[in-house]
């Protein structure tokens, strides 16, 4: 039998500040003023902790990998360029970005399990929290943590532990499909944040085309079930099952909306239904799973919204795989 192939795929370490090194020389005169630093010694041990964290939950990933019969790489996210292929599994190091950077260069036919490699202390976070923020990664998707990852990596390769399949989102830029698509949710807006975004929108299914909305706002929001409970909650929306094959979206702070398109602000896109968006600013942007990948659009530009994407198959936790089987 072939030796499965896995790839490690990890949060780097720059987004964590640097710390200057101590007694270090310089070979230029005056040295170099230091960089500016968090004046709270605590926001220092702090985030020099959370980097020590990650690093040790990377080594002990590598380290049960080794003992395995696999045939496995790592890479750093920042280092991926190209489609993932001719691997059995990917398995992510970090939280729920590093998982949702991985799906962009996912298909179908690949299974992702994330390990969260910072998860937050409650502990820490009530003995800080007249301080600063002290909440970690919360890895909502993470299946695994340093505790617990060889037990799940071992259920997933005995095939006790199943994948379940995620919707994403389709976007088509004036009729060509955009290459990534969208896990959590898609943005639709002005790149300055404090200008207007103007565009019209309407649905459309088997031939039926709901009125057009023209909005003035600060954009427009589509999330997938996956999605729901980021963003799109804290904007007022709803949890959709993550089971759900639908989209939720939402026109972001409309301006005088009309009292005929107040109840269409904010809805849902069913599984049969598209999204027809047409931008009216001179610039603007498509931003997928937050700021990480962008496309421009310009006035005119026709967007086509949609669930038609490929499904990841996710690893996911225990408490939202029983979630889906409600």
């Amino acid at each position: 039998m072939a030796r499965r192939r896995v790839l490690l795929y990890l949060k780097p370490f720059d987004v964590y500040p640097p710390r200057p090194l101590s007694g270090a020389s310089s070979l230029t005169f005056p040295p170099p003023p230091p960089p500016p630093r968090a004046a709270n010694p605590k926001i220092l041990s702090y985030l020099d902790d959370r980097c020590r964290v990650h690093k040790d939950t990377i080594n002990l990933c590598k380290s049960i990998l080794q003992r395995k019969p696999l045939d496995w790489i790592s890479v750093q996210r920042n280092h991926l360029t190209n489609p993932i292929r001719d691997v059995d599994l990917v398995i992510t190091v970090g939280g729920d970005g590093t998982l949702l950077r991985a799906s962009h260069f996912l298909d179908s036919s690949i299974p992702i399990l994330g390990v969260n490699s910072d998860p937050t202390c409650s502990d820490e976070v009530d003995e800080l929290t007249e301080e600063f923020d002290a909440r970690r990664s919360t890895g909502y998707l993470c299946a695994a943590t340093a505790w617990n990852f060889e037990q799940i990596l071992d259920a997933t390769l005995a095939g006790s532990r199943h994948y379940s399949e995620l919707s994403r989102i389709s976007v088509k830029l004036n009729g060509s499909q955009l290459l990534t698509y969208a896990l959590n949710d898609i943005l639709v807006s002005h790149p300055c944040p404090a200008s207007v975004s103007r565009f019209s929108l309407r649905k459309r299914s088997n031939g039926e085309t709901s009125r057009l909305i023209n909005s003035r706002s600060s954009g427009l929001r589509v999330a997938t079930a996956t999605g729901s409970t980021a963003a799109m909650l804290s904007a007022g929306g709803f949890m959709m099952p993550i089971s759900s094959r639908e989209l939720q979206y939402m026109i972001r702070e409309p301006i005088s909306p009309t009292d005929a398109d107040k109840p269409l602000l904010h809805g849902l896109v069913k599984q049969e239904q598209h999204m027809l968006v047409v931008w009216y600013n001179q610039e603007g942007a498509v931003y997928i799973d937050g700021s990480h990948v962008t496309y421009p659009i310009q006035h005119g530009d026709t967007l086509e919204i949609s669930s038609d994407a490929p499904v990841l198959k996710v690893i996911l936790p225990e408490y939202l795989l029983k979630q889906a089987s409600l």
